[in-house]
């Protein structure tokens, strides 16, 4: 039993933060609320000033387990995870092989067992391979424990493959999963289009490339009936549409990472490739944009984004680096300096990382209730650490926020009431 007193807690009924104790029994939440008794044999976490929020649900990450372990294991990103207070994961299926078959799906989710740390939700291939060719076998891939199906960092480019797609998925009450991007608009692009990209001499890639993109899926969204979620969303021009989309009751949802709210496109300077991504970094008109649709309630959930490379990824011309950037350790805080400059309040923040992911993926975690696991996450929101590549947790180094100071140090975090970070 563990009792954390005189803490703050975010309440998963009222969605508020509440001060008082909670107490942790059998891998459960057992009870909170104010003045709890001190059962025989308890363990007691004095964290004054400290805030307990559920362990945080990153809804996208790539893990590079299989085919690429030389840029990140499952156990090296149990690990950063772990020190960012992520206790839950929706994993890409961007592997090698792709998640196109049941019995991967399984596999993920028992690595994910065997971590001790870590719930893994494997997202099954939208399409066989993630080649955008033929649709994978839905049926098969949701009995096995997937959660939605996507290609991952490619677009589902062809409009009657991707109608066939939200069809198909509705039939089995699954979503689609879209990377945003017009395809022909985005080959070769390394940066969006403007006059960074041009005074930098690099390949471009519109922005209105994504808008392109999220209109038309939306439209099929209407036609099908079917259900599509937006990855990374990172234009103003995209959110609009996604709001009246939701305005008319369409099954669109959406995400972001903290890159499109924390950075603009400015981070490239000096051919910085730790911060090419995938979208690219905008400018700084659609970074409020995307601020704003945090605060607002359009966008659903924040995630991670989590794309591991190694160093020979990045060590290469900024138009011909891997783009993608390490998020697992980075996730709470650089979220939480938003909260820091007024832009999101803490519920709010905590709400984006926690409840909202968990009610999108159907699963229990994510909110502090009673009976529910203690899957749990502690920081302080109020001390600071530095973010420096080459020295976080886990395998994947290629940090877009390298040098940055955040506030809000990870204290610890549990896994069914297991300390498993800090």
């Amino acid at each position: 039993m563990i009792l954390f007193r005189n803490i703050r807690y975010l309440d998963g009924a009222t969605e508020q933060l509440t001060e008082g104790d909670l107490l942790v029994e059998n891998g459960l939440i057992a009870d909170f609320g104010l003045g709890l008794g001190v059962p025989e044999g308890c363990e007691i976490i004095e964290a004054t000033g400290a805030v307990l929020c559920p362990g945080l649900v990153d809804m996208r990450a790539s893990l590079g387990e299989p085919g690429f372990e030389y840029r990140e294991t499952i156990a090296s990103a149990a690990q950063a995870a772990a020190s960012g207070g992520i206790t839950t994961i929706a994993v890409l299926p961007d592997t090698a092989p792709p998640v196109d078959d049941p019995a991967m799906v399984r596999s993920i989710v028992a690595r994910g067992v065997e971590t001790g740390s870590l719930s893994l939700l494997p997202y099954g291939a939208a399409t066989r391979g993630c080649r955008g060719a033929e649709l994978a076998e839905y049926g098969l891939l949701r009995d096995a424990g997937a959660i939605a199906f996507t290609d991952g960092q490619r677009t589902i480019g062809g409009t009657r493959l991707m109608r066939q797609a939200l069809s198909y998925a509705r039939g089995f009450g699954m979503r689609i999963v879209q990377h945003p991007e017009d395809a022909d608009l985005a080959a070769g692009g390394a940066a969006t289009e403007g006059a960074r990209a041009s005074w930098m001499g690099l390949p471009a890639i519109p922005a209105c490339a994504e808008a392109i993109c999220v209109a038309r899926d939306i439209t099929l969204a209407a036609l099908t009936g079917g259900a599509v979620h937006f990855a990374h969303i990172s234009t103003r021009q995209a959110l609009t549409l996604i709001a009246q989309a939701k305005d008319r009751g369409l099954a669109v949802t959406c995400d972001t990472a903290p890159p499109y709210f924390d950075l603009n496109e400015t981070a490239i300077g000096d051919y910085r490739t730790y911060a090419k991504l995938s979208p690219p970094l905008r400018a700084d008109e659609d970074r409020r944009a995307v601020l704003a649709g945090l605060a607002d309630g359009t966008i659903d959930a924040i995630a991670s984004d989590h794309q591991p490379r190694d160093a020979d990824d990045k060590r290469l011309p900024f138009a011909d680096a891997a783009p993608g950037g390490a998020g697992l350790a980075t996730l709470l805080g650089v979220t939480l300096a938003q909260v820091q400059s007024g832009g999101l309040n803490l519920a709010q923040a905590l709400g984006l990382l926690t409840s909202r992911p968990a009610s999108w993926l159907g699963v229990a975690s994510g909110r502090i209730l009673r009976g529910r696991p203690a899957d749990l996450c502690l920081f302080h929101p109020a001390r600071s650490w530095r973010v420096v590549a080459g020295q976080l947790p886990g395998k994947a180094q290629n940090t877009p926020f390298d040098g940055r100071a955040l506030e809000g140090l990870v204290l610890g975090t549990w896994k069914a009431g297991i300390r498993v970070w800090g």
